[in-house]
C-alpha cells in the first residue's frame, strides 16, 4: 500500500505492508549498504532513488518495523524533494515494483483493523487534521491518546461486572451463586446513566469547539457590517464604500475567539430592495439570521432608528443576539439605554469599526454569552463527534428501556437482552462492534496518505 503525500519543499512517499522493504530495496541505493533485516526500526538512511543506474533524486528513507509502526506493519517513508516531477517519478517506480495506491484513510484504517488504535482514536486523527482552532486540535489529541476510549471502556466494564453474574444465574441456575437482584442492576444502570449523560452534555461544548459559532452580521446598508468584518479579520476582506447596497451576497470567514472558531457571515444590508438581485440578497440575509447560533445586529449610532432598523430588531429576536452601536466616534443619536434595543437584548456593545474601538468588548460579550471561559479541556472529557453523541444518546435510551423492563417485572433473561443492546451500542463507539459499511464511511472522509 502506497500514497504520495502533498507537494512542497519536502515530499513523502509512504509505504506500508509486507513487501514495503522489498520494494524500496529495488529502487533505493543507500550510501552505506546494510541488509534490510539488519536495519533497526526508527532508522533513517541516506542515499539515492535509482532507475537503470540513473539517479532520480537524493533522499532519506525512514524504516519502521512491524509491529512498532503506525499501521503495525512494515513501513517506510521516502523523504524526497517535493517537486511534482520527482515525486511522481518515484511514485511510478514504487508502483512498477509492486506497490498499489492507498485509498483515503487506509493507513489509519489498517492501524484500526490491526488493533493499534480503536475507532474513537482513528476518528480523532481526521479531527486533528481538520482542526480550525487550538482547542479543537487539543480535543483531538486527547482522544487520540485514548482518554475518551478509557472512559467508554470503564463504563462497559461496569456493565459487564453485573452482566457476568446475570449470565451465570440464567445459564447455571443449579449452581450456588449469589442471585443478581433488581436493586443491583438498577444501581449499576444509574451509575452508568450518570456517566453517559455527562458525556452527552459535553457535546454542547464539543459542537462549539468543532463547528464554531455560526454568526450572522445583520443591519441596514452602511451601518458598518463590512467594516466590522474587516476590523475583526484585520484585512480588507469586504468592500467598504459610502454607497449603500454594496454587499449583495454573503461573505464567510473564520476567526478564533478564546480558542473557539467564529464563523462570521457578512450579509446584504436589510432595507426595501431596489432591484431583484438585492431582493434575493436581503432574503438570504434574513434566512441566515434565522439559522445562526449568534446574531450581531449592527446599527449606526449617529442616526436615529428607522423603520428598517426596527424590522432588524424584530428579526434579531429569533435567537441569541448582540447589539452593536457602531460609529461612536461620531455624535450619538441612540445609546445603550434605548428601551427599543433592551427589549431585544441586554448584550449591547458600543464600537467604532473604523477605528477598531470596542472590539475587545465584543469578544468578551461573545465569550460570556457562550460560557467559553468555562470550557476546560484539561479537566473534562468533551464529545465533538456527532456519531459518538448519537450512540451515547441511544445508550441512555437503552438504560431507560432496561429500567422499565425491571419495573414491569420481566424475567432476568429479558432484562439481559436490553443490557446486551446497551453494551453493543457502546461497542459501536469504540469499534468493538461495528459494521464494515460504517468503517468504510468513516475512513472515506480521511485525506489521502493518512
Amino acid at each position: 500500500m502506497l500514497r504520495l503525500l502533498g507537494i512542497g519543499g519536502i515530499g513523502i512517499v509512504r509505504m506500508s505492508g509486507e513487501k514495503s522493504f522489498e520494494i524500496v530495496e529495488k529502487i533505493f541505493k543507500p550510501k552505506t549498504y546494510q541488509a534490510v533485516e539488519n536495519i533497526k526500526g526508527y532508522t533513517i538512511k541516506y542515499g539515492n532513488i535509482v532507475e537503470n543506474g540513473e539517479i532520480i533524486d537524493e533522499v532519506l528513507v525512514s524504516y519502521f518495523k512491524a509491529p512498532k509502526s503506525y499501521t503495525t506493519e512494515n513501513m517506510c517513508e521516502i523523504n524526497t524533494h517535493g517537486g511534482n516531477i520527482i515525486m511522481r517519478k518515484i511514485l511510478e517506480l514504487c508502483l512498477k515494483n509492486g506497490a498499489i495506491l492507498a485509498k483515503p484513510g487506509e493507513f489509519t484504517q489498517r492501524a484500526f483493523l490491526n488493533g493499534r488504535i480503536d475507532l474513537l482514536q482513528a476518528e480523532s486523527v481526521i479531527d486533528i487534521i481538520n482542526a480550525k482552532s487550538e482547542k479543537e486540535a487539543k480535543t483531538g489529541v486527547k482522544q487520540l491518546e485514548g482518554f475518551l476510549s478509557k472512559e467508554i471502556k470503564e463504563i462497559k466494564h461496569k456493565i459487564m461486572d453485573v452482566m457476568v453474574n446475570i449470565e451465570v444465574a440464567i445459564d447455571y441456575p443449579e449452581y450456588d451463586v449469589d442471585d443478581v437482584t433488581n436493586e443491583q442492576i438498577i444501581e449499576m444502570l444509574n451509575i452508568v446513566n450518570t456517566r453517559l449523560k455527562k458525556l452527552e452534555k459535553s457535546f454542547d461544548n464539543g459542537k462549539l469547539i468543532k463547528e464554531g459559532i455560526k454568526t450572522a452580521i445583520i443591519g441596514r446598508p452602511n451601518a458598518g457590517k463590512s467594516s466590522l468584518l474587516n476590523a475583526i479579520l484585520k484585512e480588507d476582506r469586504a468592500i467598504v464604500t459610502e454607497y449603500e447596497g454594496t454587499t449583495r451576497d454573503t461573505i464567510e470567514e473564520f476567526v478564533n475567539i478564546n480558542g473557539i472558531p467564529l464563523k462570521l457571515i457578512d450579509t446584504a444590508g436589510i432595507r426595501k430592495a431596489k432591484d431583484e438581485v438585492e431582493k434575493i440578497g436581503i432574503s438570504k440575509s434574513k434566512e441566515i439570521a434565522m439559522m445562526s447560533d449568534l446574531i450581531i445586529a449592527i446599527f449606526d449610532s449617529s442616526k436615529e432608528l428607522t423603520d428598517e432598523d426596527l424590522e432588524i430588531l424584530q428579526l434579531a429576536k429569533s435567537g441569541k443576539t448582540i447589539i452593536l452601536l457602531n460609529k461612536i466616534d461620531l455624535e450619538p443619536k441612540i445609546n445603550r439605554e434605548d428601551e427599543r434595543l433592551r427589549k431585544v437584548s441586554n448584550h449591547i456593545v458600543e464600537i467604532s469599526a473604523l477605528n477598531n474601538t470596542g472590539l475587545e468588548n465584543l469578544y468578551n460579550e461573545i465569550s460570556k454569552m457562550f460560557n467559553l471561559s468555562e470550557i476546560n479541556l484539561d479537566s473534562e472529557l468533551i464529545i465533538t463527534n456527532i456519531r459518538h453523541k448519537n450512540l451515547i444518546s441511544k445508550a441512555i435510551e437503552d438504560i431507560e428501556k432496561t429500567k422499565k423492563t425491571i419495573k414491569d417485572g420481566m424475567p432476568l433473561d429479558i432484562v439481559a437482552i436490553y443490557i446486551k443492546e446497551l453494551l453493543e451500542m457502546l461497542g459501536n463507539i469504540t469499534g468493538d462492534i461495528v459494521s464494515d459499511d460504517i468503517i468504510n464511511e468513516i475512513f472515506s472522509k480521511f485525506c489521502l496518505g493518512k
